[in-house]
């Protein structure tokens, strides 16, 4: 779970990192920093709040039965797997448009006020902390009760995306968007196939869906889950070694659809093409 959790909570962080960037590299480079503290203000209360919402969820299902905390789960899990899935497809051309766009936003919120500009940083952030909190909830599902694995793996993947973000404006670094979203977008379709197949067996345990016993294979006698390997395959790509039909199909057609449509070439190669790496002098201008 470490791996999968750590790359999670890269990608997710790393967004966030990069419309904080935008922001305050517009802001400074066009002598309104007094609106700064809103940026911040905003970017806070998405932090607080998404940390609050995972909490909630995480902590707040103990004293349910265990149906319930299966049934919301599971339901956490699939929500989890359409946000990333939503995400992956909409950072695969926005990463070349981002920059522009929060610009515009933020330019015309600042007309308006410092709630406006607040508001500004808190969707930015916000919606990357949702996916977040709940991808953390689903993980620590996943990973069961007594260890302490997904939330080390979300630690170390926000923290170097603050460290990242942090070299991006200062201009220590240089990132090609287009290709870094497509190489973490082809892992998070995995890790997401792996979180979907855990969520809907969840659902099943919950009685909600059907065939929790009917079993597509059961390879637990050659891959044993306290074995090295199976607790390997869990942590990256959440395997399981006896895997009921419905979470074989379901990991299958998603994992086979999803990629598909991910990988295919997109009409403007040309623009494609022209993607640039993200430097604190580009999101000014």
């Amino acid at each position: 779970m470490l791996v999968s959790n750590a790359l999670i909570g890269l990608r997710e962080g790393l967004e966030a990192a990069l419309v904080v960037v935008i922001l305050v590299a517009f802001l400074v480079k066009t002598d309104r920093r007094w609106a700064l503290r809103h940026v911040w203000t905003g970017v806070a209360v998405a932090v607080a709040l998404s940390v609050g919402i995972g909490a909630l969820l995480t902590y707040g299902t103990r004293q349910l039965s265990f149906e319930a905390q299966e049934l919301i789960g599971g339901t956490a899990s699939v929500v989890a797997v359409a946000f990333v899935t939503a995400m992956v497809f909409w950072m695969r051309t926005a990463a070349r448009t981002i920059s522009g766009e929060l610009k515009g936003r933020l330019d015309q919120a600042l007309s308006v006020g410092g709630w406006a500009v607040a508001l500004v940083g808190f969707l930015g952030v916000g919606r990357e902390g949702l996916e977040t909190a709940l991808f953390f909830y689903a993980s620590v599902q996943t990973a069961g009760a007594g260890t302490t694995q997904p939330l080390v793996g979300f630690v170390i993947g926000l923290a170097v995306a603050v460290v990242l973000g942090v070299l991006i404006y200062r201009g220590a670094v240089r990132i090609n968007l287009s290709r870094f979203f497509r190489w973490t977008g082809i892992a998070l379709v995995v890790v997401a196939a792996g979180i979907l197949s855990y969520g809907l067996h969840d659902l099943q345990e919950a009685a909600l869906l059907p065939g929790l016993n009917s079993l597509a294979f059961d390879v637990s006698g050659a891959v044993p889950p306290d074995s090295w390997y199976g607790v390997l395959l869990k942590g990256t790509v959440n395997f399981t070694p006896n895997t009921t039909w419905l979470q074989a199909v379901a990991w299958t057609l998603y994992t086979a659809t999803v990629l598909t449509l991910f990988l295919r070439p997109q009409r403007s190669a040309a623009a494609a093409s022209s993607s640039q790496a993200v430097t604190p002098a580009a999101t000014a201008h």
